[in-house]
């Protein structure tokens, strides 16, 4: 596994108490030193979520009649999920706006000259592997906004644990080496604080490539795997 690089530094434990700041570390009463070591814990998985967010732009004279035309194409789109296998509790309104357009030219007030309505769902399924399936679907059916699919992990909790685990293992070994290199040994931990975390949700980008519309080829998406880490800082003390 690979781990960021770790910041250690070694301070002679004062013999009289630190000046009031506004974070006071933990007292030492043993003399000793203490040792500060930053590090990072990772695991891995497999993405099973997709998130997908798709939607219908329309133009029309009217602000009725984009409206109405935008209306008439999400219906289609959200029929083609519903075909697809999408259950409607995974399909969610993310926005919906419409807008004048203007004609502008020099010296002279803005024209309008029609308006654009938009219309955006979230779509959020398990079978990760369907997400070509549903692109095609989508474009077949004139959706003609997408983002995505972005993947994440659905219950990262236990993911997160074993990178914390990780994190700790690996303080513990540089803790160690540097207390070798001193001539020391480490005597305890003081305190552990948890500096960031990611749980999968922000994992590369996803890979997919559009092939030719055909019964036998859709759109393909690799998952992959995504990094889960921890950061930490964990205080020791050496004697």
């Amino acid at each position: 596994m690979r781990y960021l690089a770790t910041a250690a530094a070694l301070a002679a434990l004062p013999l009289t108490p630190a000046p009031a700041m506004a974070q006071v570390a933990p007292a030492i009463i043993a003399d000793g030193t203490i040792l500060d070591v930053t590090a990072e814990g990772q695991t891995t998985r497999v993405p099973d979520i997709a998130t997908i967010r798709a939607g219908v732009v329309t133009q029309g004279a009217t602000a009725a009649a984009a409206l109405a035309d935008n209306a008439q194409r999400m219906a289609g789109v959200l029929d083609a999920l519903k075909r697809a296998g999408v259950a409607a509790r995974d399909i969610r309104t993310a926005s919906v706006g419409l807008s004048p357009q203007y004609r502008y030219a020099d010296g002279q007030a803005p024209v309008v000259t029609g308006y654009q309505a938009t219309n955006n769902v979230a779509i959020r399924f398990r079978e990760v592997a369907k997400a070509g399936t549903i692109l095609d679907a989508l474009v077949k059916q004139g959706a003609n906004q997408i983002d995505g699919p972005s993947l994440s992990i659905d219950e990262p909790d236990a993911a997160l644990d074993e990178a914390r685990v990780d994190a700790v293992k690996r303080a513990k070994a540089r803790a160690e080496l540097y207390a070798r290199a001193a001539g020391m040994t480490v005597s305890r931990i003081v305190s552990i604080s948890e500096n960031g975390q990611n749980d999968g949700s922000s994992p590369p980008p996803i890979l997919y490539a559009a092939r030719a519309m055909s019964a036998d080829k859709s759109t393909a998406i690799a998952a992959g795997e995504t990094d889960v880490t921890v950061t930490i800082n964990v205080r020791f003390l050496l004697k």
